[in-house]
């Protein structure tokens, strides 16, 4: 990778996250997505759906100096719900309001597959306790970076609280969230079990994520 750090260069890597390690333990890249995004000069995008990763194909092939890694899920994603606010054309800006209001009580920061379990968590938020929570996709970190400081504090204002989703470790995510944000991250190995327990015994399901922001509201 280092050799080739100057050169456009598109990796695509799949088993994403642990959701796919009923064959074993060994299944578990929690570590790689941090290990990827401390590379210098490499842009790492992790898509939502089949319409971010359209989105991440174009970005790839816009960085003429330096390579990309598409971190991609091999489970299945349903399209997320857009309207022209949050088209995955914004997945060029690094990350952006997917789904919620501007008066949040909490911002939720997620990227791949666990965008679309964060939104079902915020609708469960608001219809059962009345919070309002604003889910942000963000699949790529370095495009983000690029950014205006103006767009970076309307996406992630320092006045609300907030709350990171991801299936991984947790390292490099507190240059967004702050070190006092909830983080639903994996930090550990060894677990193996089909996609559906995997996700209740680690906490990514609408209801648990959802339980785990009210008592951090709290």
């Amino acid at each position: 990778m280092a050799a080739l750090s100057g050169l456009q260069s598109i990796y695509v890597y799949t088993h994403d996250s642990i959701f796919v390690g009923e064959d074993g333990p060994t299944h578990q890249p929690v570590e790689h997505l941090a290990v990827s995004r401390a590379i210098p000069n490499l842009n790492v995008i992790r898509p939502c759906d089949a319409e971010e990763t359209r989105e991440a194909w174009l970005a790839a092939l816009a960085k003429k100096d330096g390579p990309t890694v598409l971190a991609l899920s091999r489970q299945n994603l349903t399209v997320m719900e857009r309207d022209e606010k949050s088209s995955a054309v914004n997945l060029h800006k690094g990350a952006y309001i997917i789904y919620g209001a501007d008066n949040s009580d909490v911002i939720i920061l997620s990227s791949g597959s666990e965008v679309g379990v964060s939104v079902e968590a915020a609708k469960l938020l608001e219809k059962e306790s009345g919070i309002k929570a604003r889910v942000v996709s963000f699949p790529c970190w370095e495009l983000f970076d690029q950014e205006s400081d103006a767009y970076k504090k309307l996406i992630l204002p320092d006045n609300i609280k907030k709350v990171v989703v991801e299936a991984g470790i947790k390292m490099g995510w507190e240059r967004y969230s702050g070190d006092k944000a909830l983080f639903i991250t994996i930090d550990e190995f060894g677990r193996s079990a089909p996609e559906a327990a995997l996700a209740d015994y680690f906490g990514f399901t609408p209801a648990k994520i959802a339980e785990r922001v009210k008592k951090f509201l709290a």
